[in-house]
């Protein structure tokens, strides 16, 4: 009895772990890609159909570039559930306060 629990616990473990593994869109199929939050049936048919079409994708930037309502905001949210472009999750990108307060200070000069 003791031996079918320990292996019932593992088996838990170990498809829990398969559940959060992240899906790379280069080699996922349609069923892995639905199974990431924000892509349903018809958005993953649509990728697909853009990976036979162009070969697979480079990087984020390319993958947002060639698949249809895919863009900064919805690449983060899917790169949050799982979803990486050859194996890299998408990266944040930083704005730089000091860049942006001179930006502003410039602007404000040249309206004055």
């Amino acid at each position: 009895m003791l031996k079918k629990i320990i292996f019932a616990v593992a088996s838990l473990c170990v498809s829990v772990c398969f559940a959060f593994a992240d899906v790379d869109v280069n080699k996922a199929d349609q069923a892995a890609l639905d199974g990431i939050k924000g892509i349903g049936p018809a958005k993953s048919k649509l990728i697909l159909a853009e990976r036979a079409k162009g070969g697979n994708f480079k990087d984020w930037a390319d993958f947002e570039s060639r698949v249809k309502g895919i863009g900064e905001k919805s690449a983060m949210k899917l790169s949050d559930a799982g979803l990486t472009v050859n194996g890299q999750a998408r990266a944040v990108a930083k704005k730089d306060e000091t860049s942006d307060k001179a930006a502003n200070q410039a602007k404000a000069k040249t309206s004055k």
